[in-house]
C-alpha cells in the first residue's frame, strides 16, 4: 500500500472511546439527539458541520459508529500531534488526521473509498458569535488568525469532486477490463478486490450537511470552571469564557440537537460538457493524487484539477446554505429576533403582554411551515401554551439570564431593552456578555423565522381574543398528538396493546352558526377521554351552545402517560380549556362527570371571570371501594422500589370498565393516588365555591357512594345548589343519558342564557 495514503486507525482505541462516550452521555447533563429520516448516516460519505463548542468536534463520529458501525475520519490541528507521542498515537487511532499531512486530501478521499465517513467543519474555528451572514447577506465567518471575515472552506467539496473523478476512472477501467490497473488501485487504497472497488465507484459521493444546535445557553458559573480557576489562578479571559459557556452546556441539562439534511451529490454540479470531458479523459488517470493536481504541463491532469475545483465554491455554498437552514429553532431564537426587530424600529420597550403574544403568534406561525426545523419544545405545547399569559419556563429562563446580564429591564408591565444589547463585544466575550445577539445571529439565515416575527409584531395590536382562543385550541389538539407519540415506545407496548379504547379521544370544539351567549366546558372522568362527553357535546351544539371538550393530561393516550401526571396537571387542563372558551362567549358553565366534576369544583374555587355555574355528575367524595385507603401505601412502596425497578411493585391494576371502548382497562396506581389527593383537596375547599351548582347522582352508583351528593350539597359555600338523584345501577349516567340526565343539565344551562 502507498504509505502516502496510509494513516491507520486503531479499532481497539476507537471502540474503547465509543464505550466511554456512551458512559459520558449517561453521566453528563447534555441531552444529545440525532435527527435524520433518510438513512443519511449509512448513505453519506462526507458530513459537514457548524462549529460552536470544542467538545462537539468529537461527538458526531461516535454517534455514527453507534448507529452503523462505520469509523470516521476528522481533521485536527497539527500542533496536537506534537510533544506527547502517546496522545498523538491516540488521536491517530481514533481517526484524527493532522491538517498538515502531506497528502491530506488524497488520504481522506481514500478513506471514503475504504468505507469510512469523513467529518468536516468547513467554518474552520469556532464561530462563537454565530454570525455567518455578512453585511450583504452572504455567508462568511470571522477568521481569528486573519482578523477579518472570509468564506467558509471548500475542502469537503474538493474531496467529493475528486472522488467522482476517480470513480469515473475506475468505472472506465472496469468497462475496458483493465484488471491490471484495477488491481493496482486496490493495492494503493487497501481494498481486497477489484469487485469491491468497482462497487464503491458505482455509489455516488454524497455530502451531508449537518447542524448542531444547543439550547439553552447559560452564563452562570459551573463546577468545571470553578475547579480550573482554583488550581490555575489567573487563567486567560478566553479560557474562562470557554469553560463557563461550554461547561454549562455539558453540566446544566442542555439539549444538543444534531440534525442531518438532504445529501448533495457532487457530480450533479458538473455541467453536461464537464461531465463529458471527465468521462473521456478519466481513463488516463494514473493515481488518486492526480485528481487533486493543481499545476501540471499535462492537459489531462489540468483537466482533473479544473473539474475538481471549478465547481467547488458552488458546492460549498450549497452545503453551507443547507447547513445553516438546519438550525433547530427554539424560543430564545424567536425572542432574540423580536428584540432586535423592535430595536431596529426604534423601540426600546414593549408591554410585557404584547411581547408574550408576539412570541406566541410567531411560534404558531412557524408550526404551520412544514419546512421548518423546530426544537421539540416548540412542538410540544406543554412547553409554550401559556405564553400569552406570561407563564412559560423557557421564557422565564431567557428573561432571567438577560436581566442578570443587564440586557433587559423588567417592570411590572413592561420589558425595557438596555443599551448593552447594541454594544460591540469581542469575539471571546459575546457568548458571555450578550447571548441575545448570539441567538439572533444563529437564526438570521432562517428567513421564515424572521418573517414570522415581523408578521407577529405587525399584527399583535389587531390580535383578537377569539383568534387567540382558536390558536390555543390548536395547541390542545397538538398536545394530544404529541402525547400519543411520546408514549408509543417499546417499553410502553406491553400495556398499550391491551387497551381497548377505540373512540376518538381528541379534544373538541363545537361552534354553532347562531351561538347562544353561554358556552359549556365539558370535563370527562378518570381513565376516560373527551369521547366520554362528545355525544352530549354534539347535543349541546345542536341547541346552540358553543361547547369545548377538554382532555385531561394523561388521558386518551396511554396508561403510561396517565402514570406520569399529577392532579394539578389535570386541573391545568381544565383551566386552559376555560381560558380558551371564555373569549368565545359571554359566560361559561362547567359540566364535569365524576373526576371531571371534582376538577370543575376545584376550578370554581378560583372564581374565574365569566363563570356562570357548575353541573357535577357522580362526583366522588367517597368511593365504594374501601381499598382506596390503601392506595397511598402502595404508591409509597412503588416509589421505594422504583429506585431499582422503574415500574415499582404494582404499576397498573386491571380496570373492569363499563365503557372499555372509551376508558383505559389498566389503571396506574400512581394516578389512583393522585385521584385520592384531588378528592381530599376538593373536600376541604368546597366552602369556597360561590357559583350556582347542580348536583346529579346515581342512586345505586357502583363506583361513587351516593351519599357523596348529600355531603357535597352540605359543604358547598353557595346557597344556589340543587340535588337530582337518578335511578341507576351504572356510573356512566352522562354517557348513557340515564334518567333524563341531559334534560336536567339543559334546564340548568337555560338559567344563564337570559339577557343580563
Amino acid at each position: 500500500m502507498d504509505t502516502g495514503l496510509d494513516f491507520p486507525l486503531n479499532p481497539a482505541a476507537y471502540q474503547w472511546t465509543g464505550r466511554f462516550m456512551r458512559f459520558l452521555r449517561r453521566v453528563l447533563k447534555v441531552n444529545i439527539r440525532l435527527h435524520h429520516d433518510q438513512g443519511q448516516v449509512e448513505a453519506g460519505d462526507i458530513f459537514v458541520f457548524n462549529h460552536f463548542a470544542r467538545f462537539e468536534t468529537f461527538i458526531p463520529q461516535y454517534l455514527f459508529w453507534e448507529q452503523c458501525g462505520a469509523q470516521c475520519r476528522s481533521i485536527a490541528d497539527h500542533d496536537l500531534f506534537k510533544g506527547n507521542e502517546r496522545f498523538a498515537s491516540y488521536l491517530q487511532g481514533v481517526g484524527a488526521v493532522p491538517n498538515n499531512h502531506p497528502h491530506l486530501l488524497s488520504l481522506l478521499a481514500a478513506e471514503v473509498l475504504r468505507g469510512r465517513k469523513l467529518i468536516v467543519f468547513p467554518e474552520g474555528g469556532m464561530v462563537k458569535d454565530r454570525q455567518v451572514l455578512d453585511g450583504s447577506g452572504q455567508y462568511s465567518v470571522y477568521s481569528r488568525s486573519a482578523q477579518q471575515r472570509r468564506k467558509q472552506h471548500s475542502g469537503a467539496a474538493v474531496i467529493a469532486l475528486a472522488l467522482e473523478v476517480f470513480k469515473q476512472a475506475v468505472l472506465s477501467a472496469a468497462e475496458r477490463r483493465d484488471h491490471r490497473r484495477l488491481e493496482a488501485w486496490c493495492d494503493l487504497i487497501g481494498l481486497d478486490s477489484p469487485a469491491l472497488l468497482i462497487g464503491r465507484a458505482r455509489r455516488p459521493t454524497l455530502i451531508v450537511p449537518a447542524n448542531i444546535t444547543f439550547y439553552p445557553m447559560r452564563v452562570r458559573g459551573n463546577p468545571l470552571q470553578a475547579g480550573v480557576e482554583f488550581f490555575n489562578r489567573g487563567i486567560s479571559p478566553r479560557m474562562r469564557e470557554e469553560l463557563l459557556i461550554e461547561g454549562n452546556i455539558l453540566l446544566r441539562d442542555t439539549d444538543m440537537d444534531i440534525r442531518l439534511g438532504n445529501p448533495l451529490r457532487a457530480a450533479n454540479f458538473w455541467s453536461d460538457r464537464e461531465r463529458e470531458l471527465v468521462a473521456a479523459s478519466s481513463e488516463r488517470l494514473g493515481h488518486l493524487k492526480d485528481a487533486f493536481t493543481t499545476h501540471s504541463e499535462r492537459a489531462d491532469k489540468r483537466l482533473f484539477a479544473n473539474a475538481t475545483r471549478l465547481q467547488a465554491e458552488q458546492i460549498r455554498d450549497a452545503y453551507m446554505h443547507a447547513m445553516y437552514q438546519l438550525v433547530s429553532v427554539h424560543l430564545s431564537h424567536l425572542a432574540a429576533l423580536i428584540i432586535y426587530e423592535l430595536l431596529e424600529a426604534g423601540r426600546s420597550e414593549i408591554p410585557a403582554t404584547d411581547f408574550h403574544r408576539i412570541l406566541y403568534v410567531a411560534v404558531k406561525t412557524l408550526q404551520a411551515d412544514t419546512t421548518m426545523h423546530l426544537h421539540r419544545s416548540l412542538r410540544n405545547p406543554e412547553n409554550y401554551e401559556d405564553l400569552p399569559f406570561g407563564r412559560c419556563a423557557g421564557l422565564e429562563q431567557f428573561l432571567t439570564t438577560t436581566t442578570q446580564l443587564a440586557l433587559i429591564e423588567r417592570t411590572d408591565s413592561y420589558y425595557r431593552f438596555l443599551p448593552k444589547l447594541l454594544k460591540d463585544h469581542g469575539f471571546d466575550q459575546v457568548r458571555l456578555e450578550n447571548p441575545v445577539e448570539v441567538y439572533a445571529n444563529e437564526v438570521a439565515p432562517i428567513l421564515p423565522a424572521l418573517n414570522a416575527v415581523r408578521t407577529a409584531i405587525r399584527e399583535v395590536s389587531d390580535l383578537s381574543e377569539q383568534r387567540l382562543a382558536e390558536l390555543r385550541f390548536d395547541d390542545a389538539r397538538r398536545a394530544y398528538a404529541w402525547d400519543r407519540k411520546r408514549f408509543r415506545k417499546p417499553k410502553h407496548e406491553a400495556v398499550n396493546k391491551l387497551q381497548t379504547q377505540s373512540e376518538d379521544a381528541e379534544p373538541f370544539l363545537f361552534r354553532p352558526d347562531q351561538p347562544r351567549r353561554v358556552g359549556v366546558l365539558l370535563v370527562h372522568g378518570f381513565l376516560a377521554s373527551p369521547a366520554e362527553v362528545r355525544g352530549f357535546g354534539e347535543a349541546l351544539s345542536l341547541q346552540g351552545y358553543t361547547t369545548l371538550g377538554v382532555r385531561l393530561k394523561g388521558h386518551g393516550t396511554s396508561p403510561w402517560d396517565l402514570r406520569s401526571r399529577t392532579w394539578h396537571e389535570w386541573l391545568a387542563s381544565v383551566r386552559r380549556g376555560f381560558e380558551t372558551l371564555a373569549p368565545l362567549v359571554d359566560r361559561v358553565c362547567l359540566v364535569g362527570f365524576s373526576t371531571g366534576g371534582s376538577l370543575c369544583l376545584q376550578l370554581a374555587t378560583e372564581q374565574p371571570a365569566k363563570l356562570a355555574g357548575i353541573a357535577t355528575l357522580c362526583t366522588p367524595l367517597r368511593f365504594k371501594n374501601r381499598n382506596m385507603v390503601f392506595v397511598p401505601f402502595v404508591q409509597g412502596a412503588n416509589r421505594l422500589v422504583s429506585v431499582v425497578r422503574e415500574e415499582g411493585v404494582l404499576a397498573f391494576r386491571p380496570n373492569p370498565s363499563e365503557h372499555p371502548h372509551i376508558n383505559y382497562v389498566h389503571m396506574p396506581i400512581r394516578a389512583l393516588n393522585e385521584l385520592a389527593r384531588l378528592t381530599d383537596n376538593v373536600r376541604k375547599r368546597l366552602t369556597e365555591v360561590r357559583s350556582p351548582v347542580l348536583i346529579i347522582q346515581g342512586d345505586t352508583d357502583p363506583i361513587v357512594e351516593p351519599d357523596s351528593a348529600l355531603l357535597l350539597h352540605r359543604s358547598l359555600g353557595t346557597d344556589d345548589k340543587r340535588i337530582v338523584m337518578v335511578q341507576s345501577r351504572r356510573h356512566g349516567i352522562l354517557y348513557n343519558n340515564i334518567g333524563e340526565t341531559w334534560k336536567e343539565i339543559f334546564g340548568f344551562l337555560a338559567r344563564f342564557d337570559q339577557p343580563v
